[in-house]
């Protein structure tokens, strides 16, 4: 499924690169919550696990559906323009207007743009970059029944939300700024040159080949008639640069992934992986060897080929591959302890996912063993 940027006319102009605090912060708090996802992060996660108070981590863990997959677009960039410190960019959440706010909210928690009836399908929407057709302040009662199929934690914040907008919000930005304090601050500072360096490559890279920037991150591709970069995720989006900037946020902490976020008004933000070669831990051979020894059967690699595309449940992939479900759930279990896939929850369905990065790292890691 694409998600697909429209370049319209003189893109190179709507095109900028710069750091966030903010969009870093919420990629540290994801790892957190997820860490087997994130092995970019583990040092940074085991650090927090071990020292941060319980419950400032138990508050982390209730507010976690806004920074999830389908993180909440105020948690990037919300204005063009040069770098804002993290007070700044704390600011500008405070002063959006309660409708965007709830509206924003509750495209995170329930994991897509729209939620009324017909919503995700109507004029306006689109999939994971714009707002959708319908408030969820339309249809409480659907829009929470929904959270409840998803998560207690989802069913819990959309329950604060409907009842105080504005106490929400104040809850939330008095916990990321009592998180960035107490776990942040020193991690900012330590990663904040490597991230500078990659901007300025970026930028430079941008100078020389325009809106071609766009396609040189992972799964993009250059297309014309119109011109247009695509993207392949897990869902289908649409956004012009016509309409809104452009801003290229780097970040280590959101390896292995790639975030677009839209919403009219605001820029389009794609926030890209960093890697952190000074900062992450040599792969032990074992590690590779067992990586290597997954792949090693036709049936995985096309099951590798297969989640590449979209994620999957135990149960569809064994139907794609006229399999019964604990036979393929021995071949995931192999995959899984070999670092290739990774899961998430949809209600009580598990859904599997091929991590790429890890796929993609296998002959680096296998090099620099031989090299130890």
């Amino acid at each position: 499924m694409p998600v697909v940027i429209e370049l319209g006319s003189a893109p190179e102009h709507r095109i900028s690169t710069r750091l966030s605090p903010l969009a870093e912060l919420c990629a540290c708090l994801h790892a957190l919550d997820g860490p087997r996802h994130h092995p970019a992060s583990r040092r940074w996660v085991g650090a927090v696990l071990q020292g941060a108070d319980e419950r400032l981590l138990e508050r982390a863990g209730g507010w976690a559906p806004l920074w999830g997959a389908f993180r909440a677009r105020y948690l990037l960039p919300l204005t063009p323009g040069p770098e804002r410190e993290l007070e700044e960019e704390l600011a500008e959440v405070a002063r959006l207007d309660e409708e965007t706010f709830t509206t924003m909210t509750e495209q995170a928690l329930v994991g897509k743009n729209g939620h009324g009836p017909g919503s995700g399908h109507g004029p306006g929407s689109s999939h994971g970059l714009g707002p959708g057709s319908r408030r969820a302040g339309r249809a409480p009662e659907r829009f929470l029944a929904r959270l409840r199929q998803l998560s207690e934690r989802r069913f819990a914040l959309g329950l604060r939300l409907l009842a105080d907008p504005s106490g929400f919000r104040d809850g939330l930005l008095a916990f990321l700024s009592a998180v960035a304090e107490e776990v942040f601050e020193a991690e900012w500072t330590r990663l904040r040159p490597t991230l500078e360096a990659d901007a300025r490559v970026r930028s430079h890279e941008h100078s020389r080949y325009g809106a071609a920037v766009l396609a040189g991150f992972p799964t993009a591709r250059m297309e014309q008639d119109p011109p247009r970069v695509v993207f392949d995720k897990l869902y289908n989006a649409r956004a012009s640069l016509a309409d809104s900037p452009c801003l290229l946020v780097p970040s280590l902490h959101i390896n292995p992934h790639l975030a677009i976020k839209h919403y009219p008004g605001h820029p389009v933000v794609v926030q890209y992986p960093v890697r952190d070669a000074a900062g992450a831990e040599p792969t032990a051979l074992d590690v590779v060897m067992r990586g290597l020894r997954a792949l090693d059967e036709p049936l995985r690699i096309r099951m590798c080929r297969a989640l590449l595309r979209q994620s999957m449940t135990t149960t569809e992939l064994a139907t794609q591959f006229e399999m019964t479900p604990p036979q393929m759930s021995r071949h995931l279990r192999k995959l899984r302890e070999a670092g290739m896939v990774h899961t998430h929850r949809e209600g009580a369905r598990v859904h599997y996912q091929l991590d790429e990065a890890a796929v993609r790292n296998l002959g680096v890691d296998l090099l620099s063993a031989l090299h130890r």
